[in-house]
C-alpha cells in the first residue's frame, strides 16, 4: 500500500513493469500453478484489443480528413474546375493505399530496431509476413497519414495541373519521398528519431503527430509545384504577359463547402493528434491522448482568432474600414491545428494557445510573402501546411515540458529551450534536434522533388493547356460541368401555363415560374 501512496508514484510505469514480471514468470512456466498466468493473458488480450480497435477509429477520423480536404478545396476553387479537383482527392486516397501497400510501408517502417540506425526500411514489401492485428492496424494508420501528405499537394496546384502529372507525383510521394521522411523521424531505427536507444544529441527530434513528417513535407511538395508550375491565367500577369498592378482574386465557389471542410478537418485531427498515442488501454497513453486533444483544441481555437483579427485590424489601418474575413479564419483555425500536431502531447495548455496564436500570424505573413513573391496557391496550402508545419516542429524546441516529455516519450533529460532557460541551464539540445528535422525536410523533398517536377514539365505532362485551363478542367477534362445550371425549357414552361389555364380559366403566372420561363428564354 505504501507503494501507492508515494509522491512519485508512477502508476502507468508500475503496470508495465508489473506486466513484463509476469509475462516472464509464465513464460518461465513459474506461475503455472495457479490461474495467474491465464487471468494475465486474458487482461493482456482485452488490452490488445482495445488498442487496436482505437487505432481503427483513429485511423478513420485521419481517413474522414480526406473528406474534409475534399470539400475544402472544392468549395476553395471555381466552379468550373470542381469535378476535377474532387477527383484528385478521391485518388489521393486511392493511390496513397496502393503505393504504401506496395512499397511506402516497407520503406518507412519494414526491418527496423532501436539498436542501429538506417536511412531507409528494407523489409514488409506488400505486407509480407504481417500476420497479427496489431501489424495490420499499424499499417492502416500510417496509410491515413500518407495520404494526408499527398492531399495537401492537391489543392496548390488546383485548376492548371495535369491528372497524368498528379497521379505520378502522387505516388512518387507516397511510395518514396514521405517513407523516408518517416523512417528518419518515426522509426525506431532512423537517424533522427527519440526512439533510438542512442538518439540524437540524447533526444532525438520530437514530432509527435506530423507537423514536419506529414504536413511540412506535403507542403514542401506543393510549394515546389506551385513555383514550377507557375500561376493560374490572369492571376499575377495580363494576357500580354504584364504584371498587373493588383494580384487578381478568384473569389471561392461555395463559402458553405469551405467551412464544411474545415470542420471536417478539425473534427478529424482528433484522430490524428490523440491517435497518435497509438494505445489507450493503460493510464499513461490515455493521459497522453487526452491532453493531445486539449492542445488540440486549444492551439485551433487561438489560430482562428489571431488571424482573422489580426487581418481586420491590417484592413482598418489601411483602408479604414474593419470586415471579418471568413477565410482567414478558417486558414488560421487550419494553422494552429498544424502547428500544434508537433508538440501535442509534450506541451501544456497555456503554450498550446500561444503556439496557435503565432501559427495565425505565420499563416497570415507566409500568404502575403508567397503573393508577394507570384506564386499562386489555389487554396493557400502552403501557409498553412509547410510554413506552419515548420513552426510547429520549431516550437517543440521551445515550449516542451518535462513532465509531458517523460510520459510521452520516457525522457525528460533534455527539454524546451525557455524551460532550460528557466532552469538555469540553456541546454538547446531538443531545439538543435528540431531545426536538424527542419533542414532534413526541405533538403530532402527538395532534391528529389525539384527535378521530378522540371521532368514533367519538359515533357509537356504538367500543365493543361491555355485553352482549356480557360474553359475548365470539368468540361475539358471530365465530361461536363460539375453543376446542371440549366433552366426550364421554354415551350414546357409555355405549355404548362396554356394547360392551368384551360382547366381554371384565365390565372395570374407566378413570379417564379414567370422568372423560370424569362430564363429558360434568355438561356435560348
Amino acid at each position: 500500500a505504501g507503494i501507492f501512496l508515494c509522491d512519485n508514484f508512477n502508476a502507468s510505469r508500475f503496470v508495465t513493469t508489473m506486466s513484463e514480471y509476469l509475462t516472464e514468470l509464465c513464460e518461465e512456466g513459474v506461475a503455472d500453478g495457479d490461474n495467474t498466468c491465464e487471468l494475465f493473458n486474458y487482461v493482456a488480450d482485452v488490452q490488445g484489443g482495445v488498442d487496436v480497435f482505437f487505432l481503427i477509429f483513429s485511423a478513420a477520423l485521419v481517413f474522414f480528413m480526406q473528406a474534409g480536404f475534399a470539400m475544402l478545396c472544392a468549395g476553395s476553387v471555381r466552379q468550373k474546375n470542381v469535378k476535377n479537383i474532387m477527383l484528385k482527392n478521391l485518388l489521393d486516397a486511392c493511390g496513397g493505399a496502393l503505393g504504401f501497400w506496395t512499397v511506402g510501408y516497407a520503406f518507412a517502417y519494414g526491418g527496423t530496431s532501436s539498436d542501429k540506425k538506417t536511412f531507409i526500411g528494407n523489409d514488409s514489401f506488400f505486407l509480407r509476413g504481417f500476420t497479427s492485428g496489431g501489424d495490420y492496424i499499424g499499417w492502416f494508420f500510417q496509410f491515413a497519414f500518407a495520404a494526408t501528405a499527398a492531399t495537401i499537394v492537391a489543392g496548390t496546384v488546383a485548376e492548371r495541373c495535369k491528372m497524368a502529372a498528379y497521379l505520378c507525383y502522387s505516388v512518387f510521394l507516397t511510395g518514396f519521398v514521405y517513407p523516408v521522411v518517416v523512417h528518419a523521424i518515426w522509426a525506431s531505427d532512423g537517424f533522427l528519431t527519440a526512439f533510438n536507444d542512442d538518439p540524437m544529441k540524447g533526444v532525438g527530434v520530437v514530432d509527435f503527430a506530423g507537423s514536419g513528417v506529414v504536413h511540412m513535407t506535403g507542403g514542401a511538395t506543393a510549394l515546389i509545384a506551385a513555383i514550377i508550375l507557375g500561376p493560374r491565367k490572369g492571376r499575377f500577369y495580363d494576357e500580354d504577359g504584364n504584371p498587373l498592378e493588383t494580384p487578381a482574386e478568384f473569389p471561392a465557389h461555395s463559402v458553405a463547402l469551405q467551412i464544411l471542410g474545415t470542420f471536417i478537418l478539425w473534427f478529424g485531427w482528433y484522430g490524428f493528434n490523440p491517435g497518435s498515442a497509438l494505445m489507450i488501454a493503460n493510464s499513461g497513453s490515455a493521459a497522453v491522448a487526452a491532453l493531445c486533444a486539449v492542445t488540440t483544441t486549444l492551439a485551433a481555437a487561438a489560430g482562428c482568432v489571431t488571424a482573422m483579427f489580426t487581418d481586420s485590424m491590417l484592413e482598418a489601418m489601411k483602408t479604414g474600414e474593419v470586415s471579418y474575413d471568413l477565410t482567414m479564419a478558417m486558414n488560421g483555425a487550419l494553422g494552429g491545428l498544424v502547428a500544434i500536431t508537433a508538440g501535442c502531447s509534450v506541451v501544456t495548455p497555456w503554450a498550446a494557445v500561444i503556439i496557435g496564436m503565432i501559427g495565425g500570424w505565420v499563416y497570415i505573413g507566409f500568404s502575403k510573402f508567397l503573393i508577394s513573391m507570384k506564386i499562386d496557391d489555389a487554396v493557400d496550402a502552403i501557409p498553412v501546411h509547410f510554413a506552419n508545419g515548420a513552426w510547429g516542429v520549431l516550437a517543440v524546441g521551445f515550449f516542451a515540458e518535462g513532465d509531458r516529455m517523460e510520459l510521452a516519450y520516457s525522457n525528460s533529460t533534455h527539454l524546451g529551450w525557455f524551460y532550460s532557460w528557466g532552469n538555469g541551464s540553456g541546454d538547446a539540445n531538443l531545439l538543435l534536434c528540431q531545426i536538424c528535422s527542419i533542414l532534413f525536410i526541405i533538403g530532402w523533398v527538395g532534391v528529389l522533388m525539384t527535378p521530378f517536377f522540371l521532368v514533367l514539365k519538359a515533357a509537356g505532362l504538367f500543365r493543361v493547356d491555355p485553352l482549356e485551363e480557360e474553359v475548365g478542367l470539368d468540361i475539358s477534362h471530365h465530361r461536363g460541368a460539375a453543376y446542371d445550371l440549366s433552366g426550364a425549357n421554354k415551350e414546357d414552361v409555355e405549355e404548362l401555363m396554356e394547360v392551368r389555364a384551360s382547366r381554371h380559366g384565365k390565372v395570374e403566372v407566378p413570379a417564379e415560374v414567370a422568372d423560370a420561363a424569362q430564363s429558360a428564354e434568355d438561356t435560348a
